[in-house]
């Protein structure tokens, strides 16, 4: 089931907040009124996952420049992942909030969980300010992410809201030319 177009359901969960070394609350409201960036993963203290979250933070100040905010999220708890980010030189960098998700309820949400495994798999989710999802990308378990993707995915996705009527176009930049449906362009691209 996609999540493209859809609001999301009502969950609360405890998370680590890393900028701050506290532990918080985190529910569905929290992904309205700014942009957000949702990265699951399969689990703390692994391999691949420390070089995404990693990745991730190398992008999080020209994502919060963008008025987006970012979230990881794994059925780990809250508590692990504060022992992660306290012994793990790459995940010690972190700075955005870690939402633990052990009931599976938040991954099960977003229709990421290996029930199998009960492992999220490698999803990333950008949601517009209106808490609907707007772009949503899921990787087998052994392919990592870039997160310089989400740079131009969350421009265009800004844009097009900013602008009713235009869509971009494929690998679209910042400040390059869109398009606007209709019977004109039809077979013309």
């Amino acid at each position: 089931m996609s999540m493209i177009g859809k609001q999301i359901e009502e969950f609360t969960a405890n998370a680590y907040n890393s900028g701050n070394g506290e532990f918080i609350e985190v529910t569905q409201e929290n992904f309205k009124g700014k942009w957000s960036v949702v990265c699951f993963y399969p689990a703390d203290f692994t391999f691949v996952c420390p070089t995404e979250l990693e990745d991730l933070q190398n992008q999080y100040e020209t994502l919060k420049g963008l008025d987006t905010e970012v979230y990881s999220v794994s059925t780990d708890t809250h508590f692990t992942h504060k022992a992660w980010h306290d012994h793990s030189d790459a995940i010690s960098s972190l700075r955005y909030i870690m939402i633990g998700d052990p009931s599976q309820k938040i991954s099960r949400i977003f229709d990421v969980l290996d029930e199998e495994a009960g492992l999220a798999q490698r999803g990333t989710f950008i949601i517009d300010p209106d808490g609907i999802v707007q772009a949503a990308e899921i990787n087998a378990d052994g392919i990592g992410r870039d997160a310089s993707v989400l740079v131009n995915k969350i421009k265009a996705a800004q844009y097009v809201r900013n602008n009713p009527g235009e869509v971009c176009p494929a690998k679209w930049q910042e400040g390059s030319e869109t398009l606007k449906p209709s019977l004109d362009l039809v077979g013309k691209i």
